[in-house]
């Protein structure tokens, strides 16, 4: 079992982003203390208004130095930094890799250099069935973790797996939700299509699930119910367009997508799970 511990003091790569601001918290709450990194100076800055008593410092994971110089009496890091656009990831694979492979691997470097308790990262369904850059990149990292928990047995090296997070940054809930409260048309990629989904606590519940129950750096995820997209499209609409008229263009799958996902290898795809049902997702929404 890991656990945070009073006064100590733990690293967050990517610490500015959705995920970043409410496991800040987190640690926070739980009595640790936090330094954050992310390549975001405006956003640290914010962090920084929001949570005075962090330490925060700019730098990209990709920069071995930046890294180096994050890690120094860290007891435990947090890995979220990445670049997790699938869209994107397509037509920037070198940029993706620095930041999922090569970044990933500065973390893992200096984390065994420090000897660090653990070092937690956050990989994606996309890798349990790789059909593009971004889930190729991140099933690199989570191998890479494997390795390295088999070389140094005394570092807690562990993962955990999302689907998509609820209104994280760049979700297409942020601007489904903004489309549809002007009464604008919106845009889903294929009717069938089935995804996982978590709130943003239910997100931060599985990290440290994650670090009292997983025993290995095996992707840890429990069994999920899944949505449909045609269903969370339905609620939003219901739950946000004050009446209005909203048309739905279909534009079919982009590059990296799966019309169907699943979070553990052996686990069901997303068509074969239990879904929320209109209600339940109005009420996550």
């Amino acid at each position: 079992m890991i656990k945070i511990k009073e006064n100590y003091l733990y690293l967050v790569t990517g610490a500015s982003g959705f995920l970043g601001n409410s496991l800040t918290k987190k640690i926070l709450d739980l009595g640790g203390r936090v330094r954050a990194l992310s390549r975001d100076e405006g956003k640290l800055i914010e962090l920084k208004q929001k949570f005075p008593e962090i330490e925060i410092l700019t730098g990209d994971v990709s920069d071995s130095f930046e890294v180096h110089q994050s890690m120094k009496g860290v007891n435990g890091v947090f890995h979220l930094a990445a670049f997790k656009h699938v869209g994107m990831a397509e037509y920037q694979a070198r940029e993706c890799t620095k930041t999922n492979v090569i970044g990933s691997l500065n973390v893992l470097e200096e984390s065994v250099s420090e000897n660090v308790d653990f070092v937690l990262g956050i990989s994606t369904d996309k890798a349990a069935q790789v059909s593009g850059i971004y889930g190729a990149s991140k099933l690199i990292m989570e191998k890479m973790f494997k390795q390295y928990e088999k070389s140094y047995p005394d570092i807690n090296f562990r993962i955990v797996r999302y689907g998509n997070v609820l209104y994280s940054t760049g979700s297409v809930l942020c601007k489904w939700k903004s489309s549809i409260e002007r009464g604008e048309k919106v845009v889903i990629t294929d009717s069938r299509a089935t995804r996982y989904f978590w709130s943003i606590d239910q997100a931060i519940g599985l990290i440290f699930d994650c670090m009292s129950n997983a025993i290995n750096s095996n992707p840890y995820c429990p069994a999920m119910k899944s949505m449909k997209i045609t269903d969370l499209l339905q609620a939003m609409i219901e739950k946000y367009s004050n009446g209005q008229n909203i048309e739905v263009e279909t534009i079919g799958l982009q590059p990296g997508e799966n019309l169907h996902e699943k979070v553990l290898e052996d686990g069901p795809y997303s068509n074969e799970a239990e879904h929320f049902t209109t209600e339940e997702i109005k009420k996550l929404i």
